[in-house]
């Protein structure tokens, strides 16, 4: 099978990589482990150069595949999501779609019903869970406390 059969059905193998086309990429690119943002984006256009090719070679595809795991390593360790309850992911689905309390007495009832959950003195319930994941077009889950399907909010 030749190299372009290989690419084809996806089997590329590391003997049909041109080792000095690769070592040449390697030794011009200096892939490491990302430290700081001007790195990730060096990084991010030379992928970007990469994947912009028509045919790229093993060795393109080798490098294209390393980087690829750098660059998500990085903005994985750099960008992770702080775990957050409930009120959190209300709050930002609130900020994301530029809406205040008042936005959301429809789901609530009343403006202080809106308040008290807000500021953590009431919780959820099963009706509240259900609007807002209609209107935001999100999970029940995400209004969940705990990953364990457990939930605080005990009125219904």
């Amino acid at each position: 099978m030749s190299v372009a059969e290989r690419k084809l059905t996806g089997k590329i193998s590391k003997s049909a990589i041109s080792k000095q086309e690769y070592r040449d990429l390697i030794s011009r690119t200096l892939p490491h482990v990302i430290q700081t943002e001007a790195e990730n984006a060096h990084y991010i256009g030379v992928l970007e150069y990469l994947d912009a090719l028509p045919h790229p070679t093993a060795a393109q595809q080798a490098l294209a595949d390393l980087l690829t795991l750098l660059i998500e390593e990085f903005e994985e360790r750099r960008y992770a999501l702080k775990a957050g309850g409930p009120i959190d992911h209300l709050k930002e689905l609130m900020a994301a779609n530029g809406l205040r309390q008042k936005d959301l007495v429809d789901i609530f009832g009343t403006p202080s019903i809106v308040s008290e959950v807000l500021r953590g003195k009431r919780d959820l319930t099963t009706g509240h869970i259900r609007r807002l994941s209609e209107r935001f077009h999100v999970s029940p889950e995400l209004f969940i406390v705990g990953g364990d399907g457990a939930r605080r909010n005990a009125a219904v």
